[in-house]
């Protein structure tokens, strides 16, 4: 009975251990998600660089098996190459033993002084809950939720840490348990399957180690014991992670699972050597039966990975050859269609923010693909080219498709966001998608306007030749300007779309006006007409569409202008703000006074 008891604990500690190490990780992502993309990207250029990157990042996140699986999303957004990151796979494995540095608070010894206490794991852990509380429950602001999860993560994870080793205190006195560890200590090939069997199944290396750490505290667990056993551990979590690259990765994400199998196989292959050999030469002959505690497992893992790395960073061209020779490249990869959907990878849900920033991006890509098919659309009322058709429909097909990807990734994507930042960029994406969208469709409306125009063989007259290039050249314009707000994020470039639509609205009216009359003194055929009326029609949809998304990229930022458009563009209309108005009377100098001046 004791023993089923004992086992409950110390299964109830290593989920409270678990848990604590999942949220305090999900609060340094949402705080720090911003820029783990650009560390990534902009960092890792030689390799010293990037194996430092993986191990910072691995530091903050926690998690070498979450920075690898980032690392593999990048990969496929095309950020990252696969020789980068290799580099990061380095790294992350370094990055990894920050985790059990921590946990070996629990070895001070606070007799000495009364402020080494607050250090000790017991004293730790409430205070890190309590501040933790505070800042989720009683403090609304953002940044202050995820220092509080940070804070909540950390103690929890030391309470769990401490019931593992309240559980594990009766195995000190038990002359079965040392009798089991010292046939392990006999045999460390059994030390390295143990240690890579249950790595697999608790899926964190972390976890694994820290439960060491907790065992070691019943004073028999010895040099010879462990060390095989953490060996085997890193191997364990390189299983998990080549099992998460391999699932509807491109071939370079395979290959990144690839590397970690390989780096840690030779790395514990090369150290169990090494360890053997200075064994058998009596190197340091009180070291292999002596008692470990907590900081003597973390400073053996912390070794390892380090040594490992240092050694294997030179061969990191070897260690891509031999993931290129088992994962070869394949003509299938050559049929890929569109090969921009890569970047909408599932991988990088795990970090919302990252996944936020290669969905804008993708977005940006979108409209220039609209901008570039509304400018040839318009090019065909000059010179009809079924060949530029053909081309025009097959874009629009391509941001059909781009338009269905995105809709259905950020509906997935929705379900692992938290902080409000992110949420608001967020649903300005699911909006502006389909507002670029709708202007790829005014493109083909375009094209079809143009081969009517081509197959009735209606003619233009001399002044609607004019105002079609004038009013060609504001809607190419909102439409630049409307980009470059996306890519850049910029809310004084998003601020001048909307003075240039308000003119762009009183072209379209002065035109219609003109093209009346023109037609009611038989200047201009009826078909001819229709057509350019139509013409005037899409053109001041495009514009109407450019000033929607300005108006969501400004109220990501402002709750005014995101609860209620149609207001603050009344209250922008009817105001005297200067900054509006001398932006609006340049632009109707700019093609409203030239229209007018057409005779």
């Amino acid at each position: 009975m004791d023993t089923v008891l004992m086992i409950i604990k110390l299964l109830g500690g290593l989920a409270m251990f678990l848990y604590g190490m999942e949220i305090m990780g999900d609060g340094l992502k949402q705080g720090s998600g911003n820029t783990l993309k650009n560390v990534l990207g902009k960092l890792t250029q030689n390799a010293f660089l990037g194996v430092l990157t993986g191990a910072l990042v691995t530091a903050v996140i926690q998690s070498s098996t979450a920075t690898i699986v980032l690392t593999v999303g990048l990969i496929g957004a095309g950020i990252l190459n696969l020789r980068q990151a290799v580099s990061i796979v380095l790294g992350a494995n370094i990055g990894t033993t920050v985790t059990a540095q921590i946990i070996r608070l629990m070895d001070i010894d606070s007799s000495g002084g009364s402020i080494l206490t607050f250090f000790k794991p017991d004293t730790l852990a409430p205070i890190a809950l309590v501040i933790g509380i505070i800042c989720v429950m009683f403090i609304k602001r953002e940044s202050s939720k995820n220092v509080g999860m940070i804070a909540l993560g950390f103690g929890i994870l030391f309470m769990g840490l401490l019931g593992m080793t309240d559980a594990v205190e009766p195995l000190s006195s038990s002359k079965g348990f040392a009798d089991v560890l010292g046939r392990f200590s006999d045999m460390p090939l059994l030390g390295i399957i143990t240690g890579l069997v249950l790595t697999v199944i608790v899926q964190s290396s972390s976890a694994m180690v820290g439960i060491l750490q907790a065992l070691s505290s019943t004073g028999v667990m010895t040099f010879n014991l462990i060390y095989p056993i953490i060996m085997g551990i890193n191997l364990g979590t390189c299983v998990t992670t080549a099992l998460v690259c391999s699932i509807g990765s491109s071939k370079d994400a395979k290959r990144t699972g690839i590397v970690h199998i390989v780096f840690n196989t030779i790395g514990t292959i090369l150290f169990m050597i090494g360890m053997t050999v200075l064994h058998e030469m009596g190197f340091m002959a009180n070291l292999w039966d002596s008692v470990v505690d907590s900081g003597v497992i973390a400073n053996f893992q912390t070794i390892f990975n380090l040594v490992t790395a240092i050694v294997l960073l030179p061969f990191t061209g070897l260690l891509v050859k031999i993931a290129c020779a088992i994962v070869k490249d394949d003509e299938e990869d050559a049929e890929v269609k569109y090969p921009e959907l890569a970047v909408l990878d599932s991988k990088l849900m795990m970090t919302p923010p990252v996944a936020l920033a290669e969905v804008t991006k993708f977005a940006v890509n979108m409209a220039h693909i609209a901008k570039e098919n509304i400018d040839l659309s318009l090019q065909q009322f000059k010179e009809y080219d079924s060949a530029i058709s053909q081309q025009i429909n097959e874009s629009e097909d391509k941001l059909d498709c781009f338009t269905d990807k995105a809709d259905n990734y950020l509906i997935e994507l929705s379900n692992h966001i938290v902080n409000t930042s992110d949420k608001r960029q967020h649903n300005m994406l699911m909006q502006c998608i389909r507002d670029i969208e709708r202007i790829g469709d005014y493109a083909t409306n375009f094209d079809e306007l143009a081969k009517k125009k081509a197959d009735t063989e209606v003619k233009f007259s001399k002044n609607a030749k004019k105002e079609f290039a004038i009013i060609e050249d504001a809607v190419s314009e909102i439409l630049r300007l409307t980009i470059e707000a996306m890519e850049d994020e910029n809310d004084y470039v998003a601020r001048r779309i909307e003075p240039l639509e308000e003119v762009i609205d009183d072209m379209v009216l002065l035109l219609k006006n003109r093209h009346t009359d023109r037609l009611c003194k038989g200047v201009c055929s009826i078909n001819g007409g229709l057509i350019f009326m139509e013409i005037l029609t899409y053109l001041e949809r495009a514009a109407d569409q450019c000033s929607t998304i300005a108006m969501l990229l400004l109220g990501k930022n402002n709750d005014e202008i995101a609860q209620n458009h149609h207001l603050y563009m009344q209250e922008l209309h009817a105001s005297t703000d200067q900054s509006y108005l001398a932006e609006q009377e340049n632009r109707k100098a700019q093609y409203l006074t030239p229209l007018k001046n057409l005779k």
